[in-house]
């Protein structure tokens, strides 16, 4: 297995939890072993990272990047606008209260 390891979080939406469980599922029910959602999902990464710039693959990453960058760009725009929407009550100011405090690396 890996000897390296590093905690990751991942959203994923319902549909693709819940296609992940069942094939959790199915893979248990056929290997007459237990298998986890970690072990399916960790599966897909490594093997969908195995393709030599799979077109699929490739399609997708480039419609995830997109979709986030529209909503990045949504977002800043209703920002600068001054909609109230875009500023969550209670969040942290930094030095001088002019945002967010960003970490020195």
């Amino acid at each position: 297995m890996v000897e390296h390891r590093a905690k990751v979080l991942l959203v994923l939406s319902q549909d693709v939890l819940d296609a992940a469980r069942a094939f959790a599922g199915t893979a248990t029910t056929t290997l007459k072993l237990s298998v986890s959602l970690q072990i399916v999902l960790r599966a897909l990464i490594e093997e969908g990272l195995k393709g030599d710039g799979h077109p699929a693959l490739l399609a997708n990453v480039e419609g995830q990047a997109q979709a986030i960058r529209h909503k990045r760009s949504r977002l800043r725009r209703e920002g600068a606008e001054g909609d109230p929407r875009s500023v969550r009550p209670g969040a942290p100011r930094g030095p001088g209260g002019g945002g967010p405090q960003r970490r020195r690396t």
